[in-house]
């Protein structure tokens, strides 16, 4: 009952995602998720067994609506590790906008919500392992800089690319996306590419 491509799934993640989008996370309850698709709580539960399970499945279906995998292809099969990074940031400095609501949804419900704090954590997980693959590019390619670990490199960057300072320096400062774009792949390069 809960396959993919149901129709009655595809409808209550598609809701899920509209109403962390809304900007009122606490709205993002099961009732009113089965409310807006138009099932009953009973259906919800058959193709979800939990809040847990749900809004990790949201996370994961925007991702697979925005054809996140084809998008990271260019970044999985670039020709160096340096260039890997680079595309790599590029990517998540494009993806960034199109996952505000949702990304700011999360963030807003993790401290008191155990659900929505284990979606956004196997998100930002994703992340981190996308992260985590471009500074082994660079370690293979010798291209890391002296004395940086992969794990360490891999946190500088994961810290780097979080969604906080996409906030601060779009929202807050006032950055243009390119100029936040063209920042986040400079700072990385300075911070993890060998002289």
């Amino acid at each position: 009952m809960s396959s993919e491509n149901n129709p009655t799934r595809r409808k209550l993640l598609k809701s899920a995602w509209d109403l962390l989008e809304s900007g009122e996370p606490s709205r993002v309850r099961l009732g009113d998720i089965a409310k807006k698709a138009g099932v009953s709580r009973q259906a919800l539960y058959l193709h979800f067994g939990s809040r847990a399970e749900l809004l990790r499945a949201t996370a994961r279906f925007i991702d697979e609506e925005q054809k996140v995998d084809a998008r990271l292809e260019p970044s999985r099969t670039a020709a160096s590790g340096r260039e890997r990074l680079r595309i790599y940031c590029m990517f998540w400095a494009e993806y960034l906008p199109e996952i505000q609501g949702v990304a700011r949804a999360f963030m807003a419900m993790e401290h008191d919500d155990e659900d929505a704090k284990a979606a956004w954590a196997d998100r930002m997980a994703a992340l981190r392992h996308g992260c985590e693959a471009a500074v082994k590019a660079l370690k293979t390619d010798g291209d890391l800089r002296a004395g940086l670990t992969i794990a360490k490199a891999t946190d500088m960057l994961w810290t780097l690319m979080g969604v906080p300072n996409w906030q601060n320096l779009t929202q807050s400062c006032g950055w243009s996306q390119q100029d936040y774009a063209n920042w986040l792949v400079d700072s990385a390069e300075r911070l993890l590419l060998a002289d």
